[in-house]
């Protein structure tokens, strides 16, 4: 599964994993948990659900369609695709990984 990984303070990059729950898991560090914040819906945000209980670094912020920030996402997280018609996690589409590099190219500072 080709994935899309954005870590705190780095450029988004492109990796290969076997799409298991274990290669997930080792990724984000710990317990996984997958958010939709995209208009497209097939585009599954996998992030650490502990990740602010457990004091991860802030990484990048979710904007609202006025601009506004409504989250910030802690910790390393990856973007896959979610196809409603499938049980599992996709890989990304060229066109996808395009697109998110560049939403994601510039790392965030939070205060």
């Amino acid at each position: 599964m080709r994935i899309l990984i954005i870590e705190p303070l780095e450029k988004p990059y492109i990796k290969e994993i076997d799409g298991s729950l274990e290669s997930m898991q080792k990724i984000v560090g710990g317990l996984i948990q997958a958010i939709y914040p995209y208009e497209d819906k097939n585009v599954a945000l996998i992030c650490n659900e502990e990740a602010k209980l457990i004091g991860l670094p802030l990484n990048r912020a979710l904007y609202d369609d006025k601009g506004q920030i409504y989250d910030i996402i802690a910790g390393t997280f990856f973007l896959c695709q979610a196809p409603a018609d499938s049980e599992n996690f996709e890989s990304l589409t060229d066109e996808q990984i395009k697109r998110y590099k560049e939403k994601y190219r510039c790392s965030e500072i939070y205060m």
